[in-house]
């Protein structure tokens, strides 16, 4: 679908409270109705905003062993995870509609369907009626991430069509795959929205990268995080003496289909990142490449993705 409708959006740096769903949620439900209230019609909240990215934190665990404070600490942030759907993402969507806008949320989900122990890094989105439109799980956790989060699949790999064009979202590192970023393009994505705990400046190259080779607006969003926002009573809250006081210094920003800035990066603050996209520079871009286009070599070339949702285990069918 392409659309030559101009739209507002409002990208999010802001922190969750940390390891608190019910205040992360609150906080989140004020900035999307700040957010509406600036005209925004697509608002964009960083990775693990519900109830955190827990950066610095071990859970206690080194190979081979995990202590009992580490397991104090990974049932808190269990405890605090929320179901898809659910209670959560009722007050998200209520918050949604008052507001009149679409909402992509950074959201530690908790499993469901199975045991109920697993927790996934996704992305949920939300529509300006407060449906819950569907989520992404994130596809592959990087490093220390796997000790808290289990895989998605590729059942989770939704673009959904909205008045503004077609939005998807990859989470963070996952934006380093190839064939994941393949996917999205393969299904029309002009809104790539790209949530990221990833603060460095080499971020902002991807990002770019990303709105080049898909000719796609690109909105990334971080969280600004402080050491001293972590609650002291962590059971492993010595792992973070030697953390810096900035443990997320920011760096959100919106990036056009022909890789420059339409909102520059925002370092060191919270702030809600407020930009009009023109969306026919879409249509301006794929002139000269379109990476599923004209520019493609399918004869070559073949993408296969196996969107059949993967069982717990192997004798269930």
């Amino acid at each position: 679908m392409y659309t030559n409708q101009n739209v507002r959006v409002a990208v999010i740096q802001a922190a969750s409270v940390i390891m608190d769903r019910d205040a992360s949620i609150e906080k989140a439900v004020s900035l999307i109705k700040q957010a509406g209230e600036k005209g925004a019609k697509i608002v964009v909240f960083p990775e693990a905003f519900i109830p955190a990215y827990p950066r610095g934190l071990s859970f206690g665990t080194i190979i081979g062993s995990r202590t009992e404070d580490g397991r104090k600490d990974w049932y808190r942030y269990w405890e605090n995870s929320i179901p898809v759907p659910g209670e959560a993402t009722e007050q998200l969507g209520t918050a949604a509609r008052e507001a009149g806008v679409y909402v992509v949320m950074g959201v530690i989900e908790r499993d469901s369907e199975f045991s109920g122990g697993t927790l996934y890094c996704s992305v949920i989105f939300i529509g300006p009626d407060g449906s819950l439109l569907g989520k992404h799980r994130k596809l592959k956790p990087t490093a220390a991430e796997r000790i808290v989060w289990g895989e998605g699949d590729g059942s989770t790999l939704p673009v959904f069509d909205t008045p503004y064009g077609k939005i998807g979202a990859l989470i963070c590192w996952e934006n380093y795959m190839p064939l994941a970023r393949a996917a999205m393009y393969a299904q029309g994505v002009q809104l790539y929205i790209a949530p990221t705990a990833d603060g460095r400046e080499s971020w902002q190259s991807t990002i770019r990268h990303i709105a080049m080779e898909g000719r796609c607006f690109v909105l990334s969003s971080n969280q600004y995080v402080t050491k001293d926002m972590y609650p002291k009573d962590l059971a492993c809250y010595n792992d973070l003496v030697s953390s810096p006081d900035v443990m997320s210094n920011g760096g959100s920003a919106i990036v056009g289909p022909l890789g420059d800035y339409v909102a520059e990066p925002v370092w060191g603050k919270e702030e809600i990142i407020v930009a009009d996209l023109d969306m026919k520079l879409i249509a301006y871009s794929q002139f000269d490449f379109d990476s599923v286009g004209h520019y493609s070599r399918p004869d070559v070339f073949k993408l296969l993705v196996n969107k059949k949702k993967q069982e717990s285990t192997i004798w269930m069918k």
